[in-house]
């Protein structure tokens, strides 16, 4: 089924929504403490469980909204509902603060994969979206695995060496600002590998 395309601002808010609601709402409890079924749970906890279904419910509303979920989006939901699962089952916020580590490596692993195999599987998922020479597609993936390497090493010296506050912030803000902005910079520096439209084949470059 073809996407359907909706306004980028409610695209936006539909992605990034739940996390910045997730802050919030840290920011609201974190000091406090909840007893459910007898047993004692912090503000973080809860707010990492509320997160759970505001991330749902806002995939719900892209789907419906654009006819589409993609691969990223439904791997995503599936570590949070795990993990958010495993920080309930134990009371231990740590699962929760792993999940960013085990994600961005997870998808280091599989751009690696697609390396030894002498593919570019970002390619695959975004060839269409960009229209890029393939030397440029190895590039760009090369690049992009070790950045994902580079976000989950730096999230477990987060985690474990510093606060909950301090990882809220930067999990929140910082590693995805970290992100966009090397993927704009990778994007700069790539140009000379992009495919124009009208242009009439997309040969490597020299």
């Amino acid at each position: 089924m073809a996407e359907r395309k909706i306004n980028g601002v409610v695209k936006q808010v539909l992605e990034l929504g739940p996390t910045v609601a997730f802050f919030l709402i840290y920011l609201r409890i974190k000091e406090d403490t909840f007893t459910i079924a007898g047993t004692e749970y912090s503000g973080f906890i809860i707010a990492a469980l509320v997160f759970v279904p505001i991330l749902l419910a806002a995939m719900a509303v892209l789907w419906w909204l654009t006819g589409t979920i993609s691969r990223m989006q439904v791997f995503t939901a599936f570590m949070v509902i795990f993990f958010g699962g495993l920080t309930a089952w134990f009371n231990d916020e740590r699962f929760f603060k792993m999940k960013t580590s085990i994600v961005y490596g997870c998808l280091a692993a599989l751009l690696g994969i697609g390396l030894l195999r002498g593919q570019s599987w970002l390619e695959f998922v975004m060839g269409e979206v960009l229209p890029m020479q393939r030397t440029g597609w190895m590039i760009l993936t090369r690049r992009l695995c070790a950045m994902f390497v580079a976000l989950a090493l730096a999230n477990e010296v987060i985690w474990r060496t510093m606060s909950t506050d301090t990882w809220v912030k930067l999990e929140t803000f910082a590693m995805p600002a970290a992100l966009m902005l090397f993927l704009w910079w990778q994007i700069f520096a790539l140009q000379r590998f992009l495919i124009e439209p009208g242009d009439a084949a997309g040969k490597d470059g020299e």
